[in-house]
């Protein structure tokens, strides 16, 4: 397990509730820099005043909903870190959401209600496993294949993966 000490996490929810229970989990695993915030536009705001280390963003706000500020992370000309691991959480779990969650360039997707060990488990996801970042002509983010299969001597699972997909340092 990483130590979650160092690490700085932001909180962004417009329930106050739920962004309490979900601070209190954060600081019973250890977290000690927990920003929070109502919506995805102080979100952004407060992000150029000084970066996180993480984001941990719900789907449904306004006036910016997550996926609104993940595609503004990922794609601003101005993104202070378009690499910025964010975590969606939302109860939100329809299958048309959760793609397109993943394809505004989320990391990792809980579901609510959730357990602390869920919620855990995404952000150590995040810091042990990262997966590397893809640019092609309508996506930038993190690799959605969940697989690498090194070796591969298969076909293609796309016509374009030879041309269109660069790896990019983290």
């Amino acid at each position: 397990m990483a130590d979650l000490k160092a690490i700085e996490i932001m909180l962004i929810d417009d329930n106050r509730q739920m962004r309490a229970i979900t601070a209190a989990i954060l600081q019973a695993a250890g977290c000690r820099m927990i920003r929070e915030m109502g919506d995805g536009a102080a979100a952004l705001q407060s992000l150029h005043q000084k970066g996180v280390d993480l984001a941990i963003v719900d789907f449904n706000m306004f006036p910016l909903d997550g996926v609104a500020f993940t595609r503004l992370v990922r794609n601003s000309a101005d993104s202070v870190d378009p690499f910025l691991p964010i975590i969606m959480m939302t109860g939100h779990s329809a299958k048309h959401r959760v793609m397109e969650a993943r394809d505004a360039g989320v990391t990792e997707f809980v579901t609510k209600p959730f357990t602390p060990k869920a919620l855990l488990d995404r952000i150590h996801a995040v810091i042990q496993n990262p997966r590397p970042f893809v640019r092609t002509e309508g996506y930038f983010g993190p690799d959605r294949r969940r697989r690498q299969q090194p070796g591969y001597a298969g076909p293609l699972r796309r016509a374009s993966d030879r041309e269109s997909v660069v790896y990019l340092p983290e």
